[in-house]
């Protein structure tokens, strides 16, 4: 299997390759130049089985001849071992037709550490075969810069820099981040917005001399492998609940659209998802553009759901890719009418195709409190503030004939005061995270500027201090 920019004009590459690049070199995103498709007994064998060997067999096809079959399933295995639940991903069961997808159970207590876990060993392995170091630079609105610290910390072939915006994220998130001590760990804290990370972290891609010479690598969701390792969940989930026997629905609460974008990945793989419903909190950029045709940047809110707080959805552009029919020059112009105006228009024909596979709906700061209340009262079940967005919106798109799941995020102990706030109820940190609360921190605070962060990283990557070769 190749993967293509969504762009086109970067070359046609290897699973290794797009592994460790992140994102191609011409600004644009890679995906996979087919899709695998799973037939119904694929599907159904998948029943019963250990996540990690479920995980293993829908990976598998993405990578190829690039990594043996025994490695990669030692990977999975390594992977899944240290989550606190043995389903990893275990279903509950909140309301008539109604399931809660709990995806908190990793070492960060949030659902980035499915894959980034998977990542982390993904890549140690293309590099220790290549003799390879790598600069790993990745934007976090909260939950992908602990996952990727925690998945990362203390290896020899990376290190590790985090941007994320000061202010901007709940206090336990940046606390996972800043207080392991690891030496090739730097969390820097940028004075903007997490679209001001995300486009420092694109400017840094995009300057090429500097890309070679840290031997840039990415772990957000424009790297593939992470969407990769979210398509996991989908397949498992559905087959509890019955498939291929029957179809499911899932909402899921997103602001860079990379999870949702996964369960796109497994219908097209062949998983009978009847609907897929994104939920947005304020920042609302993915359903007004569903709803209008129209993709067009406004000031970011800070809500009580920090991880939703973006305008600039990345995974937006895989999407928008295969709704134009591959036609990577008219992606080129989105982007460009994004760069220049803030907004582009999706032409009628790719807006029917998204709006034939996805839903979309807002939920307001009090709708979303309003339902974690609600599901307490009735249930006794906390959700975090961005399961609330789900359970919110979930409740306007859910079909009696279709179990509807609404994917929980992240731990409600993560985001303690807008729980509370919320139901009444302030959830405890699980005991093996409580040392986090009073460790010493290390963070660098850096202005909002491109030239800064590549000054700070470039004077602490040891890939560009000593060489990537190892």
């Amino acid at each position: 299997m190749k993967y293509v920019s969504t762009r086109g004009e970067a070359p046609a590459s290897a699973f290794s390759d797009i592994l460790l690049a992140g994102l191609a070199s011409d600004g644009g995103l890679y995906v996979p130049d087919q899709w695998p498709v799973f037939s119904r007994d694929d599907i159904a064998d998948l029943a019963g089985q250990p996540f990690h060997d479920a995980a293993f067999r829908i990976v598998r096809p993405f990578v190829g001849d690039a990594i043996a079959d025994d490695d990669l399933g030692a990977m999975c295995r390594d992977a899944y071992a240290g989550f606190d639940h043995p389903a990893v991903a275990p279903l509950v069961q909140v309301a008539p037709g109604h399931w809660i997808l709990e995806l908190f159970h990793g070492p960060t207590l949030a659902f980035k550490d499915v894959a980034m876990q998977l990542l982390a060993r993904l890549m140690d392995h293309v590099l220790a075969e290549r003799r390879e170091r790598v600069t790993i630079v990745g934007a976090t609105s909260g939950d992908t810069g602990a996952a990727a610290v925690e998945a990362f910390s203390g290896r020899d072939n990376a290190d590790v820099f985090i941007l994320f915006p000061r202010g901007r994220i709940a206090p336990i998130q940046q606390r996972q981040m800043t207080t392991t001590g690891a030496d090739n760990v730097h969390v820097c804290a940028i004075d903007g917005t997490f679209d001001d990370c995300q486009r420092i972290l694109k400017a840094m891609f995009g300057n090429a001399g500097f890309r070679e010479r840290v031997r840039l690598a990415g772990v957000n969701s424009i790297n593939w492998a992470r969407i990769l390792g979210q398509i996991t969940y989908y397949f498992t989930a559905a087959v509890a609940l019955g498939a291929p026997g029957r179809a499911i629905s899932f909402t899921v609460p997103t602001g860079n659209f990379g999870d949702i974008y996964a369960g796109h990945v497994a219908r097209r793989m062949g998983l009978p998802i009847d609907r897929l419903t994104i939920a947005s909190n304020a920042n609302d950029i993915l359903t007004r553009a569903v709803a209008t045709g129209r993709y067009e940047l406004r000031p970011v809110v800070a809500t009580t759901s920090p991880s939703m707080d973006i305008q600039v959805s990345s995974n937006f552009e895989r999407l928008l890719f295969e709704a134009v029919g591959g036609e990577a020059a008219t992606i080129r112009a989105m982007m460009a009418g994004l760069a220049q105006s803030g907004a582009f228009e999706i032409a009628a024909e790719a807006l029917t195709a998204i709006r034939t596979d996805f839903d979309a709906g807002r939920a307001s700061e009090e709708e979303a409190a309003d339902a974690a209340r609600t599901l307490h009262r009735e249930a006794g079940y906390l959700a975090d503030p961005h399961t609330a967005v789900g359970l919110s919106v979930a409740r306007r798109f859910g079909r009696r004939d279709t179990p509807m799941v609404t994917l929980a995020t992240a731990h409600p102990a993560k985001f303690p005061d807008a729980v509370a706030a919320a139901t009444g109820v302030k959830p405890e940190l699980p005991a093996r995270l409580q040392h986090i609360l009073t460790a010493d921190e290390r963070l660098e605070d850096l202005p909002n500027d491109v030239a800064a962060v590549e000054a700070f990283v470039a004077a602490r990557s040891r890939a560009a201090l000593e060489g990537a070769t190892l």
